[in-house]
């Protein structure tokens, strides 16, 4: 039987903890011209943007390449700042029978703690767990907190 596993990144960033969190919380639909071009895309295809429930398709680059994912917005805890997202259809359910992505962000001192968590079941032992993508997820956060910067 699979399991499901973890893995998680981390990344600290100079932004508050706040802006970090709105960005994701209220403003999903201006993450591609916060992205620096990781990002593509994201449609709203189902609710509103920040609701619980909410169905997204993102398209955007993993390792290079064009990737696409349709996932719920699926729960949020205001106080510590955390996001479930589960995926339901796109790229990554080609190796993977379930995937949730988990953002939660902390203040750190003076700056701001990201911490990315993604859960998945592999369809099998062959597929290896997935670096490229968490990279892909440091590289955006590395770029959405010098957009907060910036701006």
């Amino acid at each position: 039987m699979a399991q499901i596993r973890k893995m998680d990144c981390q990344v600290v960033i100079k932004s508050s903890a706040d802006e970090f969190y709105n960005a994701f919380r209220s403003k999903p639909q201006f993450l591609p011209k916060m992205s620096n071009g990781l990002i593509k895309d994201v449609k709203l295809l189902q609710g509103d943007w920040n609701s619980v429930g909410a169905v997204r398709l993102w398209s955007y680059a993993s390792e290079g390449k064009p990737q696409m994912v349709k996932e719920i917005f699926e729960k949020v805890d205001e106080k510590s700042k955390t996001m479930v997202y589960k995926l339901v259809e796109g790229d990554l359910l080609n190796s993977y029978n379930s995937w949730r992505n988990i953002i939660t962000i902390t203040p750190a001192g003076e700056r701001s703690m990201v911490k990315w968590t993604m859960e998945f079941e592999k369809q099998n032992e062959d597929i290896l767990d997935p670096v490229g993508y968490a990279d892909s997820l440091i590289a955006l956060t590395k770029n959405i907190d010098a957009y907060l910067l910036n701006v």
